[in-house]
C-alpha cells in the first residue's frame, strides 16, 4: 500500500521542517544539482509534486514562467506559500497525486523524493498522468533517496530503474551518489508506447 498521506501531515505539524530541508548542506547542494540537470534555460510551465516547505520551487521560479506546486501535507503547503509569497507566477496548492493531479500541460514536471511513497497502481498513475499532461519535448527530473526508509514502499533505486525503463522517457542526465539518484529525462510524442510500473 502506499504511504498513509497522514504520516506527512503529523510530520510537519511536529516540526516546521521535519527533513531540515533549509539547513542541511546535503539538501541545498541536492537543490543545487537538481536545477543544473535542468536541459533548457527556461521553461513555460512548469508541476512539481510535492513541494514541501517550497525551497526547490523557489530555484525553479527563476527558470519558469509559470510554476503550480502541490502538497499533501497543510503545514508544508501554509510554510510554502510565505516562502514563495510575492512570486507572482507560481501557484502552490494542496493536494495528492495522482487522484489531484491538475489540469493542463507542462513543460517541466519535477517529482523530487515522492516516488518511493507509491504502491505499484498509484506509481502507475502518476506515471501516465505524468505523460498525458507533458507538452512532446518537455522535461521530467526525479531525485530520489537512495536509502531504504521505513516509510517508503520501495527504495529510490528501485523508483529510477521503473523511470528507466519506461518507454516514453529519454534520458538526458543521470548523476548518482551514495546518499541519492538524480536523473533528467526528456517525454517523447504522446503517441509513444506507454511504460508501466510493474
Amino acid at each position: 500500500m502506499s504511504t498513509d498521506p497522514a504520516l506527512f501531515t503529523r510530520m510537519y505539524e511536529r516540526s516546521p521542517d521535519p527533513w531540515d530541508f533549509r539547513d542541511r548542506w546535503y539538501e541545498r547542494r541536492k537543490r543545487g544539482l537538481t536545477l543544473a540537470a535542468l536541459p533548457e534555460e527556461r521553461y513555460g510551465s512548469a508541476f512539481e509534486a510535492g513541494c514541501s516547505i517550497g525551497l526547490l520551487t523557489r530555484g525553479l521560479a527563476a527558470r519558469c514562467s509559470r510554476i503550480l506546486s502541490m502538497d499533501s501535507a497543510p503545514g508544508a503547503v501554509a510554510q510554502a506559500r510565505r516562502e514563495l509569497s510575492g512570486l507572482d507566477h507560481v501557484r502552490v496548492v494542496r493536494g495528492r497525486v495522482p487522484e489531484d493531479w491538475p489540469e493542463g500541460t507542462f513543460d517541466l514536471v519535477v517529482l523530487s523524493e515522492v516516488l518511493y511513497y507509491f504502491d505499484n497502481t498509484e506509481l502507475r498513475g502518476v506515471l501516465d498522468r505524468t505523460l498525458s499532461s507533458s507538452a512532446p519535448g518537455a522535461t521530467v527530473i526525479a531525485v530520489h533517496w537512495r536509502h531504504e526508509a521505513a516509510e517508503h514502499v520501495r527504495t529510490g533505486d528501485d523508483v529510477h530503474r521503473i523511470l528507466d525503463g519506461t518507454p516514453w522517457l529519454s534520458r538526458t542526465c543521470r548523476h548518482i551518489e551514495d546518499g541519492f539518484l538524480l536523473e533528467a529525462f526528456t517525454v517523447g510524442h504522446l503517441g509513444t508506447a506507454r511504460g508501466e510500473a510493474p
